[in-house]
């Protein structure tokens, strides 16, 4: 009897793969690693490489060392319009269209009727593109055939929405954040949805007004969630490009860093250092927001 148990238990122990299972397992990872690497963090580091070089794509390449930055910084007049514009998306999306989808998620997370249209109804303009919902705002900010200008009763001397600088970017602002803000709702509210009721129900024992513990109780519950939207915000504000393509490639005030890249790489130009130092540009102000924040937020959870 002590035998068998002795057996019993040892059948208990680690189970060792086989060389099957170790095909299997080599497979399954190291294909989308080789992916990452070849589509990723391949190309991002000869992005890194060649903005120190001078290269039309066809010839031979030449090593210029900081010239192409010295130039992005000192001679390209684009490149501080579009870093301009560039850091007003990214604070339009995370001041105005963020916190306007977590509103939205706490409404609709209170139950209230017909909820789940309102969902479907916000969550809408999530599954188009950039490059439709470019075409939208056309269709919306159109100068003479405009939906705005016709609503506004505006025909005799109609507002140029998309052919004023001074005004296309905040109607394509106003276009991406429609996009956004369905995103970070959803994600918000399956975030609330996780959120212990038993947590709630303590604040309001101990006397917090809802807003109180919203603030002091349940946001601080979404911290993993925070994390992700703040990534996410960062990421679509500064990769933006389809949408003011889309409306007139990227011109007349719309200036992105990723238009510049896009036109300087593959323009007429073949530029592909000097476009590769405004890549690598776009990538620090990336990283350095996102570090920055999840340094942060780790500290932050740490002490608590």
């Amino acid at each position: 009897m002590p035998q068998i148990i002795t057996r019993r238990a040892g059948r208990r122990g680690p189970r060792r793969f086989t060389p099957r299972d170790l095909a299997v397992l080599g497979v399954l990872l190291g294909i989308p690693v080789l992916l990452e690497i070849g589509l990723i963090w391949g190309p991002t580091v000869a992005s890194v490489g060649l903005s120190f070089t001078s290269w039309d794509g066809v010839g031979s390449i030449h090593w210029v060392g900081t010239r192409n930055y010295h130039d992005l910084f000192t001679n390209y007049p684009p490149f501080w319009r579009a870093a301009r514009n560039n850091l007003l998306w990214l604070g339009f999306l995370g001041l105005i269209a963020t916190p306007f989808g977590l509103l939205l998620a706490v409404l609709l997370d209170k139950n209230i009727r017909f909820s789940r249209f309102y969902q479907s109804t916000l969550y809408m303009p999530v599954v188009l593109s950039l490059a439709v919902v470019g075409f939208i705002a056309q269709l919306v900010f159109s100068r003479d055939q405009g939906a705005l200008n016709a609503v506004l009763a505006n025909t005799d001397n109609p507002t140029d929405w998309l052919g004023d600088p001074s005004l296309n970017i905040w109607a394509i602002l106003l276009a991406a954040a429609w996009r956004h803000t369905g995103y970070v709702m959803i994600l918000f509210l399956a975030g609330l949805k996780s959120v212990d009721p038993a947590l709630k129900e303590a604040a309001a024992i101990d006397g917090a007004s809802e807003v109180q513990a919203f603030f002091r109780v349940v946001l601080p519950a979404l911290r993993p969630v925070n994390v992700i939207v703040v990534v996410i915000t960062v990421i679509e504000a500064l990769r933006a490009f389809d949408i003011v393509y889309a409306v007139n490639h990227g011109r007349n005030g719309l200036e992105l860093l990723s238009v510049l890249v896009t036109d300087n790489i593959i323009g007429e130009a073949s530029r592909i250092g000097f476009g590769s130092a405004i890549a690598v540009v776009l990538l620090t102000i990336s990283l350095g927001f996102i570090v920055t924040y999840l340094v942060q937020e780790m500290r932050e959870e740490r002490k608590s």
